[in-house]
C-alpha cells in the first residue's frame, strides 16, 4: 500500500483518513492551524466552553457508517446523541413564535399553518416537495459515490426544480436559496425561516445555491440530535 498525505484535519479530511488507514495506507494529515475538527471548533474562557460551528448533528447515520467502516466502537458508544425536540424555535419581530417538531415534515407543515395563518403551512409543504427532488438527486453523488477528477454529476443541472410562474407564463429556475424564498414562499417569514437553515452551516443565503433547499427538507424529514457535551465532542471521536 502507498503512503498518503491528507491536506486539512477537517471532518471531511479525517474521515477520509480514518477510511485510508483502514484499507492499509500509511497515512499522514498536515493541518496549518493549532487543532483538528474543521467547523467544529470550540473557544473556552473563563471556565465556559462555547462550540464555533453548528450547533446540531443532522445525518447521524454518515457517523455511524464512518465509525462501522473503519473498526471503531458504534457512534452511540463514542458520544451521546439526544433528539431535539422541537428541533428549532423561530421568533419573528412582529412577536409570532414558531416552534418546529423534530423529524416531522406534516408536524412542521401544521405548526406553520397555526402560527403563521391559513396557507404558510401550504406554501412551505409544497417546497419540501420539491426540497425532497432535490435530495433525491444528489444523495448517492454527494455522500455515497467517490468524487471522481472528472466528476461533474451536478455541473449541467441545478438539481432544484425550476416552479411555474403565472405573471411569465413560463418556469422559472432560482439560482440562490434567497430567491427560492423570494419567488415561491410569498410570506417574508417563511423566507427568513428557509434562511436560517442557510445561516446555521455557515453559508450566505444570497449566494448558497437553490440545491441547498436540501437542508430543511433533510431536518423536517430525518431529524436533528444535539451531541451531550457540544459538536466538538464529535470532532474529538473521529
Amino acid at each position: 500500500m502507498g503512503r498518503v498525505a491528507v491536506i486539512g484535519a477537517g471532518m471531511g479530511a479525517m474521515a477520509a483518513a480514518a477510511r485510508l488507514a483502514v484499507a492499509g495506507h500509511r497515512v499522514t494529515v498536515f493541518e496549518r492551524t493549532d487543532t483538528y475538527g474543521g467547523a467544529l471548533r470550540r473557544r473556552e474562557r473563563d471556565g465556559f466552553a462555547f462550540d464555533t460551528g453548528p450547533g446540531l448533528l443532522p445525518l447521524p447515520a454518515v457517523y455511524r457508517d464512518l465509525f462501522v467502516k473503519t473498526g471503531r466502537e458504534p457512534l452511540e458508544e463514542c458520544v451521546e446523541l439526544v433528539q431535539t425536540d422541537p428541533s428549532a424555535r423561530h421568533l419573528f419581530p412582529d412577536g409570532t413564535r414558531v416552534d418546529l417538531p423534530n423529524a416531522s415534515r406534516a408536524g412542521v407543515v401544521a405548526s406553520l399553518e397555526a402560527s403563521l395563518g391559513e396557507g404558510a403551512g401550504r406554501l412551505w409543504g409544497d417546497f419540501l416537495v420539491r426540497g425532497r427532488e432535490a435530495w433525491d438527486r444528489t444523495r448517492r453523488p454527494l455522500l455515497e459515490e467517490p468524487l471522481w477528477p472528472n466528476w461533474a454529476v451536478l455541473a449541467d443541472r441545478e438539481p432544484y426544480p425550476s416552479v411555474p410562474h403565472r405573471r411569465l407564463l413560463r418556469t422559472r429556475r432560482a439560482a440562490t436559496l434567497a430567491q427560492v424564498g423570494e419567488w415561491e414562499l410569498g410570506d417574508p417569514r417563511l423566507a427568513r425561516l428557509l434562511e436560517s437553515h442557510a445561516l446555521a452551516y455557515g453559508l450566505d443565503p444570497r449566494t448558497a445555491p437553490a440545491s441547498a433547499a436540501v437542508l430543511p427538507y433533510m431536518e423536517h424529514a430525518f431529524g436533528v440530535w444535539y451531541v451531550r457535551g457540544g459538536m466538538r465532542e464529535l470532532a474529538r471521536a473521529v
